[in-house]
């Protein structure tokens, strides 16, 4: 028996890479699924998240349809621009996409939860870790792993929120080879399926102790420590 019968489930950024594979893993598990996408489509509702009037509008639709939640997923990507280029509307726009909306979707929602509901914010390994001109992606990351801590407190005893911190996932369905492939200690590239096994798994009831943790899922990369000269690795950073 599939074990989110009868459940329902609501997915940001769930037309296309991590977000449709969480909602098609959703779905395989008997769950009815409600996806906001900013890209138009026909099987999903359309619009952009870091408007709340399209935040209002799309949970209005899931709540008269489903009259309850189940599981939301937190999922819709920021846009990611470096401080050196990154104006005052493009950070802004970030943080809307990243932390507004799954604050305000969750508040929005708060009334409709069913009594073992969860929530699962979509992190980055970014929000403990950098490249150079990543400010409004990484902001918002390292925002969406604090609003979790607090909702969880906030929530206690109403909902599970919990965390997904992935790493490197490939959305395009590509072979990787030599460094890429090997400098994973799990030995590979991750894929959007390896998020979604997770997620089913933090919203079932077999994590139903869990809540306020963040499942980082990058491959064991960030537990690989290199220096100049390790691993036939040699810093050069750019002038």
């Amino acid at each position: 028996m599939t074990i989110f019968a009868g459940k329902t489930a609501v997915i940001t950024g769930g037309a296309h890479g991590i977000g449709k594979a969480i909602a098609d893993a959703f779905r395989a598990e008997g769950a009815k699924v409600f996806v906001i996408d900013i890209e138009p489509g026909s099987d999903w509702f359309t619009g952009d998240i870091s408007d709340p009037a399209v935040l209002e509008a799309f949970a209005e639709s899931v709540i008269r349809e489903s009259g309850t939640i189940d599981c939301l997923i937190n999922n819709a990507k920021p846009e990611m621009h470096g401080i050196d280029n990154c104006t005052w509307e493009e950070f802004s726009r970030a943080l809307a996409v990243g932390v507004s909306a799954p604050f305000y979707l969750s508040k929005l929602f708060l009334p409709y939860f069913t009594p073992k509901a969860c929530i699962i914010n979509i992190s980055s390994s970014r929000d403990r870790m950098s490249q150079p001109q990543t400010e409004s992606y990484t902001a918002a990351k390292g925002g969406i792993a604090a609003l979790t801590h607090a909702m969880v407190v906030s929530l206690a005893g109403r909902v599970r929120v919990n965390s997904i911190s992935p790493g490197w996932i490939d959305t395009t369905g590509s072979e990787f080879f030599g460094p890429d492939k090997s400098q994973h200690p799990a030995g590979r590239v991750g894929t959007p399926e390896d998020i979604a096994q997770a997620a089913l798994f933090l919203c079932s009831d077999k994590a139903g102790f869990i809540t306020g943790e963040n499942l980082c899922i990058d491959g064991g990369m960030t537990k690989l420590m290199i220096y100049h000269a390790d691993h036939g690795w040699n810093y050069s950073p750019e002038d």
